[in-house]
């Protein structure tokens, strides 16, 4: 032990420990603070000599400790503090205090503290992880909120991934596509493709049941679960959502794999651009037909699933032309290949080729060339041709009726979200199962587990509860679907407008989260990670394109950010000048109240770990960038800009809008969900909540720091709270996982299963 160590073993510095630690493991001390600190030191008359020489060898800007002497120091203050009261050890200021042998100690911890800026919000020094972790009563609880209602269909499903052999790697593209073709085939033959068509293959009354299926599907193999999901939630779903009875006869076939198709929507020149679709489809009065043609290069059809090898039929969206008159984009149903593989006359097929991920999948092109089919042919449940061949439909507007027709397709959105989440469950459940049975560095010759590493906690556990919130957000956005849902059988015109954007809310969160988790846990098991047998190299690349599909996520940002702009305004325009008193209202109340300095200020634990100091946090933060975005674009408007100059203009506010609404909207609907939780599931999910909401401020600390809705203070001790949060959500992450309920043989991961004395983590 260095001469410096050894004279902190003075009982009359032991109130120091604490400060000692927090100056060099986290404050970076600076020449200014350490002449302040001296100069008090100097003026405490009851210290000895020998103790103030002690205490200004460690105060020396220019001889900072090095990693040897922090981890000492560090162990000496854990022997120390074990003596204290647990209540005591909470802060390092209360540790100062309470490990103080005498009064003058206790004065002159308290008087360093405030000058370090150490006050109630300091969190206590992180520990290696606690024990004993969740009972298992806690976590059969956790799990079964998080399986919800439809657990039966969560358990059909893993029932049916557990065989193991629904897991590849390695192999070559052709190769990779027979095995998922069959995959599909066997899926369908268990009759969970008939959970997609509630009153044609089932009597169920919403698709809330398929949903789930599909997310407990994402814990597998990704190209299973696209390809299932082209099958089944575009092509069927298209012919469900947009057809009528004489289509609905097809269903059966579709859920049963008997008739395959792709949704042939995106086109090369046109991805997210969707009502200005090149691609034709011109009624043929004389014949009763239409006609579909790609008049240019730029119309060819792209990147459709299943198009390249194996879909015989295509769900082709393409502009109706009847006379002269064009009416939008409509869905017809067009033959792509003859029974023996081979091209359609007029017809042209191609492949794109190998991918980043997903090669299980047959993605493919498609080029018209005047392809005749049927009237019949037309999805005809919002718009028709009659017997003299004129175009009808229940939905006058033009406009309406195109975002009418593709909001009966925003369940795919849906899926595609919580997919991403379900694929990032599995990389943490293998990362953290890793992390716990993986030991390296230490002092003395013992290891620690790599979760008992700071750094590697922030790496998992953020992520960790987060997914946890995305999951019951993710349920509460399918109950809503499933309260909204319109029958297929009936020519009720559904208004999806505000479910639509909340699902384009959580589904840019959902996608992001899976990318962002899958590569945190790659690089957390390091060059395991990067092997495929451990399913996280493939697990990343696969999740990749969740981000740009159903919806490329840049461009849904901004169909939130217009949602939240067009209720704000509506606001106004319905309630007149007593809308706008309490709007103002409002704001004051957010100044008076919200921002007064003691809230400000207040940096206690128990306010920081108020579910309602969360939620008014990201209320306010939407609420502001609402505000300004408004009068941005009100500005510009107002100096007669065009409107969509003026939104350009604005297109970074509008997607920081959307992040800010889909943030609070995530949380709050997590809040409500955990509330009403079942008892013994609580504690875990209001820790998993407090871990999610303070590492998200933290990350916006910026933002509000600009804003003053928080001062410094308050930003720190934020950012200690997620620090001891970090240790707290460690100790029960094995019971996490374990209610996570994923089978060993879909987990399959050999680093998952590394310690044998940790086979199941339960």
């Amino acid at each position: 032990m260095s001469d410096r160590l050894t004279v902190l073993e003075d009982p009359q510095l032991r109130a120091f420990l604490p400060l000692l630690y927090v100056v060099w493991a986290d404050l970076d001390l600076e020449l200014a603070e350490a002449a302040d600190l001296r100069g008090r030191i100097e003026a405490q008359p009851w210290l000895r000599p020998a103790a103030r020489a002690a205490l200004e060898a460690w105060l020396d800007p220019e001889a900072p400790p090095d990693a040897g002497e922090l981890a000492a120091l560090r162990t000496l203050l854990d022997r120390v503090a074990s003596t204290a009261a647990p209540e005591a050890r909470r802060t390092f200021a209360t540790l100062a205090e309470s490990i103080a042998t005498d009064d003058d100690g206790r004065a002159a911890a308290r008087e360093l503290a405030t000058v370090l800026g150490l006050g109630d919000e300091i969190a206590s020094v992180p520990a290696p992880m606690p024990a004993p972790g969740l009972l298992p009563g806690e976590i059969e609880a956790l799990g079964d909120t998080l399986d919800g209602p439809d657990h039966f269909v969560r358990e059909r499903v893993r029932k049916h991934l557990d065989s193991g052999k629904y897991r590849a790697y390695g192999l070559p593209t052709a190769i990779m596509r027979d095995h998922v073709r069959d995959w599909v085939r066997e899926l369908a033959a268990t009759g969970l493709g008939d959970l997609a068509f509630p009153g044609i293959t089932n009597e169920g009354l919403d698709q809330r049941a398929f949903m789930v299926s599909f997310e407990e599907l994402a814990t597998g193999d990704l190209s299973l679960l696209v390809k299932w999901g082209v099958q089944i939630g575009l092509y069927g779903g298209a012919i469900y959502a947009l057809g009528t009875e004489r289509h609905h006869a097809r269903l059966a076939a579709i859920a049963r794999c008997e008739e395959l198709g792709c949704f042939a929507m995106s086109e090369v020149g046109h991805g997210s651009n969707v009502a200005d679709l090149e691609t034709t489809a011109t009624y043929d009065h004389a014949t009763r037909e239409l006609v579909i043609h790609t008049p240019a290069e730029s119309a060819r059809k792209e990147w459709i699933g299943a198009a390249a090898h194996d879909a015989r039929w295509a769900v082709v969206f393409a502009q109706l032309v009847v006379g002269d008159a064009r009416h939008g984009v409509h869905a017809v149903l067009v033959p792509i290949r003859n029974a023996d593989g081979t091209a359609a006359p007029s017809v042209r097929i191609g492949d794109c080729g190998h991918k980043l991920g997903l090669n299980g999948v047959d993605n493919g092109r498609l080029w018209f060339e005047h392809v005749r089919v049927p009237l019949a042919n037309l999805l005809d449940r919002f718009a028709s041709i009659d017997d003299q061949g004129a175009y009808t439909s229940p939905i006058a507007s033009p406009s309406k009726r195109f975002f009418v027709m593709l909001g009966t397709l925003v369940g795919g959105r849906i899926t595609v979200g919580s997919a991403g989440g379900a694929a990032a469950r599995v990389g943490l459940a293998i990362a953290i199962r890793y992390a716990l049975a993986r030991r390296q560095f230490g002092t003395a010759g013992a290891e620690r587990r790599l979760l008992d590493y700071p750094s590697h906690r922030r790496r998992l556990l953020p992520a960790l509860a987060t997914n946890v919130v995305l999951r019951l957000a993710f349920a509460t956005l399918r109950d809503r679907h499933a309260a909204s849902f319109v029958g297929a059988r009936t020519t009720e015109i559904p208004d999806s407008r505000a479910l639509e954007a909340d699902a384009a809310a959580l589904k840019v969160l959902g996608s992001r989260h899976g990318v962002d988790t899958l590569q945190a846990c790659r690089e957390a098991c390091g060059g395991q990670g990067y092997l495929a047998v451990n399913r996280l190299a493939d697990l990343r690349v696969d999740v990749d394109v969740f981000t740009t599909f159903e919806g490329d996520n840049t461009v849904l940002a901004q169909l939130v950010a217009k949602s939240v702009l067009a209720g704000y305004s509506k606001q106004f325009a319905d309630g007149g000048t007593l809308a706008v008193l309490r709007a103002l209202g409002r704001r004051v109340a957010t100044t008076v109240i919200e921002k007064n300095p003691a809230q400000i200020r207040r940096t206690d634990p128990e306010h920081l770990r108020d579910r309602t100091f969360q939620l008014d946090a990201l209320r306010h933060r939407e609420l502001r960038v609402t505000e300004t975005a408004a009068a941005r674009i009100r500005r510009r408007l107002g100096a007669k800009r065009e409107p969509d100059a003026a939104l350009l203009e604005v297109q970074e506010h509008l997607i920081a809008l959307a992040e800010a609404y889909a943030e609070r909207l995530a949380f709050e609907w997590f809040a409500l969900a955990a509330a009403a939780a079942p008892e013994a599931a609580r504690p875990a999910l209001h820790m998993l909540g407090d871990l999610h909401a303070l590492a998200l401020l933290e990350r916006r600390a910026a933002w509000f720091l600009e804003d003053n809705y928080f001062d410094d203070r308050k930003a720190h001790a934020i950012r200690k709270q997620v620090e001891a949060l970090l240790g707290e959500v460690a100790a029960i992450a094995p019971g996490v996982i374990a209610a996570f309920r994923i089978p060993d043989a879909v987990l399959a991961a050999p680093i998952a299963f590394f310690d044998p004395a940790h086979p199941r983590y339960e």
